[in-house]
């Protein structure tokens, strides 16, 4: 059945013969008395992700293992779940700063002023920085250029601060400076969706304050960010922080969240542990051999986005694969699409087609989605609600407007 097939209710001289009411005669009504032969159209999916990785020391094996996996994440992206996807991506690390306390007793700070949510640089096949700092979804090198973007080393803090580096790339003056300033204004699109995907061995380690308030020490059984979490800037004024951000026509912007970090392989909990290495002890995250840390912080946030943690998943696994395909289908699935032609939300249906080939119908008046009117510079939006929130392997999502007449 095509978009433009309209559902004829009662035609409008049955509805006044029966006494009722049509929106057709309300003041300032935009509701035709006639099917209209240009239909709904949903507008492509766009999506800005934003890969955040641990450049720390230990972090070689397991960025590798992302670059590997990006063919199939890639073709699951443009696979969508029903809508065109639009998508470019880009790549922040973990490094803000660093803070020790030294054998000597000293305390020292080490900044990382080409990091700190910069947008890091596209390399060429050479190696060498270009000026480009983000990948368009239609570029014919992007699988090339992005597996070389997540490779970003080991040489940065072992003081991992991915909700730090997030709130400087995208909500502070950073994210609207401009690029030749070394800022990241121009990543962030009018009515495109973020999506964070955090890839880190360690616990969060995240303050705004400045000089950072946690000081790491040389003991390797203590995890200095678990023991002076207190310090710390709560997880839940950064999550209330991302989900803040508007774009520049002033829409809300929606943020998803998914994270690779230290929990448990079996079942994905933050625990912590030790594991004795020959003379040395470890701290760990229990049933994550290769942690440097429990990741409650990392736990948290991705509960505080999915209660139900499907965007979580351990940095321990020995492959990435099916990780980074969840990641993509929940990035394919979104909450609210773009509509437009749309005269009136109280005459729309949508019918979302499942994985199993059912059709769920959605209507405003049994509370199945919420509509938000365009404005200046943004299309209107259907938000889905109850039971037909969209769901992973949905395969269609079709408006329809039913018409009086």
């Amino acid at each position: 059945m095509k978009l433009h097939t309209c559902a004829h209710l009662l035609s409008l001289s049955a509805l006044l013969a029966l006494g009722c009411h049509s929106p057709v005669d309300d003041a300032g009504s935009t509701v035709p008395d006639a099917c209209e032969a240009t239909p709904p159209v949903l507008a492509p999916q766009k999506t800005d992700i934003l890969f955040v990785i641990d450049n720390s020391g230990s972090m070689q094996e397991e960025q590798q293992g992302i670059a590997t996996e990006l063919p199939a994440f890639l073709a699951a992206l443009k696979e969508g779940s029903g809508v065109t996807q639009d998508f470019r991506v880009g790549v922040i690390t973990t490094s803000v700063y660093q803070r020790l306390l030294l054998a000597n007793g000293s305390d020292t700070i080490r900044s990382f002023p080409d990091q700190e949510g910069r947008l890091q640089p596209v390399k060429d096949e050479a190696g060498v920085p270009t000026a480009e700092r983000f990948i368009e979804g239609t570029d014919p090198l992007l699988l090339d250029k992005f597996q070389r973007l997540v490779n970003q080393g080991t040489s940065g803090s072992g003081q991992e601060t991915p909700f730090e580096a997030v709130r400087l790339a995208v909500a502070s003056p950073l994210a609207t400076r401009p690029m030749s300033e070394g800022g990241n204004a121009g990543f962030l699109r009018d009515g495109a969706r973020l999506l964070v995907v955090v890839v880190s061995d360690e616990e969060d380690c995240s303050s705004t304050q400045r000089p950072p308030p946690v000081t790491l020490g040389q003991d390797t059984s203590v995890d200095s960010c678990t023991v002076q979490g207190d310090k710390l800037t709560p997880v839940a004024e950064y999550y209330q922080a991302f989900q803040g951000l508007h774009d520049g026509t002033g829409a809300s912007r929606e943020v998803l969240w998914a994270t690779i970090g230290p929990v448990a392989l079996t079942d994905k909990r933050a625990e912590l542990t030790t594991e004795l290495v020959g003379s040395t002890t470890y701290v760990r995250n229990v049933d994550c051999p290769t942690s440097y840390g429990p990741g409650y912080r990392q736990s948290a946030m991705a509960k505080a986005f999915d209660a139900t943690r499907a965007n979580l998943d351990s940095i321990c696994k020995p492959s990435y694969q099916q990780t980074l395909l969840d990641i993509a289908a929940l990035a394919t699935v979104a909450q609210s699409v773009d509509v437009v032609n749309l005269p009136d939300p109280r005459l729309a249906v949508v019918y979302v087609t499942r994985a199993d080939g059912s059709v769920q119908t959605c209507t405003a008046a049994n509370g199945d989605f919420r509509y938000e009117p365009s404005g200046e510079d943004r299309s209107a939006r259907l938000f889905f609600l109850g039971p037909c929130l969209r769901r992973v392997g949905d395969t269609k999502v079709e408006v329809k407007v039913l018409c009086a007449g």
